[in-house]
């Protein structure tokens, strides 16, 4: 955590956005993180997508675990809720919060370390229950805050800084998300402002586990020659399956994107995802064959960026649970104490 602040007045010109605030106002405090690391391009990615979707900062929970990015959310939305968790435990806080509070927009942010290893578990059972959120995880194949480790995304044969070589066989938390049953599944990379923004829009606007794995390189311990996290390496091998805008019903934001075939992906809240296809024959409502394309990619030393899979009438937890549409930290006493007759006839319907 850091207790530098920055300055609360802002200059009156600044423009404003329809729920009266401005860009200023979904920041945080003052990045502690190595200049030039790739989560802080995160960060200011979110902070612009939610300032542009006007959402008042106090409807926002914001979750992590532990690690560098674990860090961020105290760099943006300042005035949101916030609760850092234990390590790898920050997905079964969040569902317990958003069973409880329906009402607000759940935020996790996890790292490759935080997800990928000891909160594997966590992140598998978010994915296959899913949860209402927006889980993004920074990943940048290393332990940064314990000097430069691999983790367990880092591929087979990446050399460290040191020059040692990797052995292992990456986990890759987009494909598990894809099997698992996650409905919003993107990749995208901290360099790209003009892919990332629109892509954390639409998994804001998508109801259930939408997950955005976001290749963010360690400037200090990963961004060498050798690496396939750098910013080097992901520029040179970037695939990117599409280009997407997001559109509102009052205004359309547009990103700089190739041309190309277009398909517009109705929300459940009237927005519209509207991708321009780089790939002829891909289609991101298939979920076999977003699954084989991002294999085939990996298995070529390519990196998939951009929407790679979205079910756009997707349950969430609180549909298939039943849940009362009430949030359940507003029921009263009544509500959640209705008496031995109505407790007899729920466990009648149990025999």
């Amino acid at each position: 955590m850091t207790y530098l602040t920055k300055p609360r007045l802002h200059h009156p010109t600044l423009a404003r956005n329809r729920v009266g605030y401005t860009r200023r106002d979904y920041e945080g405090k003052v990045s502690t993180l190595c200049a030039g690391c790739g989560h802080d391009s995160i960060s200011a990615a979110i902070i612009q997508a939610c300032w542009e979707l006007d959402i008042a900062p106090h409807r926002v929970a914001k979750l992590s675990g532990i690690g560098c990015s674990s860090k961020t959310p105290d760099y943006f939305l300042g005035a949101s809720h916030g609760f850092n968790t234990v390590h790898g435990r920050m997905p079964s806080v969040l569902t317990g919060a958003n069973l409880a509070n329906r009402d607000l927009l759940y935020l996790g942010v996890s790292g490759d370390g935080d997800s990928a290893s000891i909160g594997l578990g966590q992140f598998a059972h978010a994915m296959r229950r899913g949860v209402n959120m927006v889980y993004i995880v920074e990943n940048n194949g290393v332990y940064g805050l314990t000097k430069g480790q691999f983790s367990a995304t880092a591929d087979k044969g990446s050399k460290s800084k040191k020059g040692a070589l990797n052995a292992d066989s990456p986990v890759d938390l987009v494909a598990m998300a894809l099997q698992l049953g996650a409905t919003y599944i993107a990749r995208g990379f901290s360099g790209d402002k003009a892919q990332l923004v629109p892509l954390i829009k639409g998994a804001i606007a998508h109801r259930g586990a939408a997950f955005l794995d976001i290749i963010s390189p360690c400037v200090t311990f990963n961004n060498h020659a050798g690496s396939t996290r750098s910013y080097d390496y992901v520029r040179e091998h970037n695939d990117a399956v599409n280009r997407i805008d997001f559109i509102t019903p009052r205004t359309e934001i547009t990103a700089t994107i190739a041309p190309g075939e277009t398909v517009d992906v109705e929300q459940h809240d009237g927005t519209v995802l509207r991708l321009r296809k780089l790939h002829a024959n891909y289609d991101p409502c298939d979920r076999v064959s977003a699954m084989a394309h991002v294999q085939a990619l990996h298995a070529a030393g390519e990196i998939a960026t951009g929407l790679l899979y979205v079910e756009a009438e997707a349950p969430d937890l609180h549909e298939a649970l039943n849940t009362s549409a009430t949030p359940l930290n507003a029921l009263d006493e009544r509500a959640l104490c209705p008496g031995s007759a109505v407790l007899d006839k729920i466990n009648a319907g149990l025999r």
